[in-house]
């Protein structure tokens, strides 16, 4: 591609102060796992660098009994380094919490407890920077270093920093469905907010869940508790065939192993594009255990003949959506039998999922990436974006690259494997021993396969 990389400017010069060797933008659970990593490999210089206030992970959703849906063990650091200052039982120490854990007995931790882990390891890190936006990211082939434009919105002053190395963790956007974008406001809105939005479904008198995912489903469940106080009837819309449940037996789970990413990464991309929708349920289902506590309190709600004020329905597809009155009236479609029905409601929680998207401080370095056919990153097996042969520094993504490694992005269990991938790629591979293999299933050919010329 065309080189645009930015001369050398005086700003650009070498500095004790600001030069790294390694820049983080965005600090969520993986960004965050990185930084941990990094902090005990001696002489690495790091940065990383959020806008907000201080960590928060999806705080609209942390409801009470809410659990993560991955084993306590896939905290920012432990199945990399179980001995790290930062893991999770040593926040539990920290927090004289290891003997009500102990006697507990939880594989799964409250998401909540999960999000003041985090909190905890941010607010202790000294390279975490938080209210500090970066507003642009370029490459200066005079200093051979990326330049990072820093502006703090609490004072205004603005920095430039520079980096050998950077990585995107700049996490995932609300998926809003077409059909709805357009009402987007107070009444209807992302799942995302829901806890800062619960106000304001007082006085309604039908609110409707759009999507089945994990987060649907803790919703759904909190307005189905509150409906009788509040005098809800509470709908549950997917385009999805079933409420499934995620898969989680023990070989199915190896999906989520470094062992499946690479072969994934091998597969042609035409394949991987067609592969990713059919796994749904390994990525985009619902705990068992929440759909149960969804089954027994409509079980228990029916008891002597009486009806839930509530409904669930899979396969529909909402195509159309407008305000009508002090409502809405969804037009959709009931895709199996084709038929097309309209339904009125109050209040609209889209839980619609999120999706990676390429933040506006890439503009400057845009050409100097070498985007697939569809305009997403081209990354290779050690999370490196493939970038224009004058750019001598690497620029990694964390949670941006589910099309070239699979379902195993976005799982916070293989974060910490990433993170020391990543500084393996920046050291030169010595920061972290990786075991070779992490699965019993064996993903592509066996290698004692025949060919088919091979003589018995």
């Amino acid at each position: 591609m065309t080189s645009t990389a930015a001369p050398s400017t005086p700003a650009d010069a070498r500095s004790d102060e600001t030069d790294y060797d390694l820049v983080g933008i965005g600090l969520g659970p993986f960004n965050l796992g990185l930084a941990a990593l990094a902090e005990p490999l001696a002489g690495l210089r790091t940065l990383f660098l959020d806008a907000r206030t201080g960590f928060a992970w999806h705080p609209g959703l942390l409801l009470e009994g809410a659990r993560l849906q991955v084993p306590f063990l896939a905290d920012l650091v432990t199945l990399v380094d179980p001995t790290s200052r930062w893991s999770f039982l040593s926040y539990l120490r920290e927090q004289d919490r290891l003997f009500p854990f102990y006697f507990a007995e939880r594989f799964h931790v409250p998401r909540r407890e999960y999000d003041h882990y985090c909190r905890w390891v941010a607010d202790s890190l000294p390279s975490c920077r938080f209210g500090a936006r970066v507003d642009g990211l370029r490459w200066s082939a005079g200093a051979a270093r990326f330049v990072v434009e820093v502006t703090e919105p609490a004072t205004g002053a603005t920095n430039r920093i520079r980096a050998r190395h950077v990585v995107l963790g700049v996490g995932t956007e609300p998926v809003v469905p077409g059909p709805l974008a357009h009402l987007v406001g107070e009444h209807v809105f992302h799942a995302g907010d829901y806890l800062d939005r619960l106000p304001t479904l007082a006085g309604a008198r039908d609110v409707t869940v759009v999507g089945s995912g994990q987060s649907g489903a803790e919703v759904f469940l909190d307005l189905l508790r509150r409906a009788p106080e509040q005098g809800w009837r509470v709908r549950w819309l997917t385009r999805s065939p079933a409420f499934a449940p995620m898969e989680y037996s023990k070989l199915g789970l190896e999906h989520f192993t470094p062992d499946y990413t690479a072969y994934f990464r091998g597969l042609a991309e035409s394949t991987r594009d067609a592969l990713l929708p059919g796994q749904w349920q390994l990525y985009k289902a619902i705990s068992a255990e929440t759909i149960d506590e969804i089954q027994t309190l409509l079980y228990e709600r029916s008891v002597g003949g009486r009806r839930p004020e509530a409904s669930l329905t899979a396969n529909v597809a909402v195509l159309a959506a407008r305000a009508t009155g002090d409502g809405y009236l969804l037009s959709c479609r009931e895709t199996h039998q084709g038929r097309e029905f309209d339904l009125r409601t109050d209040r609209v929680v889209l839980a619609t999922g999120y999706a990676a998207r390429r933040p506006a401080l890439l503009d400057p370095l845009a050409e100097l990436v070498h985007w697939d056919e569809r305009g997403r990153y081209r990354v290779d097996a050690d999370h490196r974006v493939e970038l224009a042969p004058e750019v001598t520094g690497s620029l990694f993504v964390q949670n941006a690259e589910l099309h070239t490694h699979g379902v195993g992005t976005p799982d916070l269990g293989l974060g910490a494997w990433r993170g020391a991938t990543i500084l393996n790629a920046v050291t030169g591979g010595t920061a972290y021993r990786l075991p070779k293999r992490t699965a019993y299933t064996g993903f592509g050919v066996p290698d004692d396969a025949l060919t088919p010329d091979t003589p018995f």
